[in-house]
């Protein structure tokens, strides 16, 4: 089976929990090991920049008419895609370090974690 084959597969028949917990847990790898390559301020651009980006996507989901969570969740998603855009542009200046960043994306992935999706 191609690649191409198995990804279509795989967009066909995954749960969009376990995507966000896979973009989540990639993205946090991402910045783990630019902070362990010794990376700081702008040389963690890349990663801080996917970071942000998927914060922005969480949080226009969010808002989005429709969107079925409960308004207390989705005002806690805006709220943290705020914090994490605000707080990235500290990094980046090298005013704070990025372990809060992933400190809070630990924390979403322990919500999206695979055992608790069967609960």
């Amino acid at each position: 089976m191609s690649l191409d084959a198995y990804q279509r597969t795989r967009k066909i028949t995954e749960l969009p929990r376990s995507t966000e917990f896979r973009l989540v847990s990639q993205i946090t790898a991402e910045m783990i090991s630019a902070r362990d390559a010794g990376l700081k301020g702008a040389g963690l651009m890349a990663a801080l920049h996917r970071n942000r980006e998927m914060w922005s996507t969480f949080a226009s989901a969010c808002a989005a008419p429709g969107n079925a969570l409960p308004d207390t969740l989705r005002a806690g998603i805006i709220s943290l895609a705020l914090w994490a855009d605000r707080f990235t542009s500290d990094v980046m200046a090298n005013r704070e370090s990025v372990d809060d960043l992933i400190d809070v994306n630990r924390m979403l992935l322990e919500g999206l974690a695979p055992e608790k999706m069967a609960a």
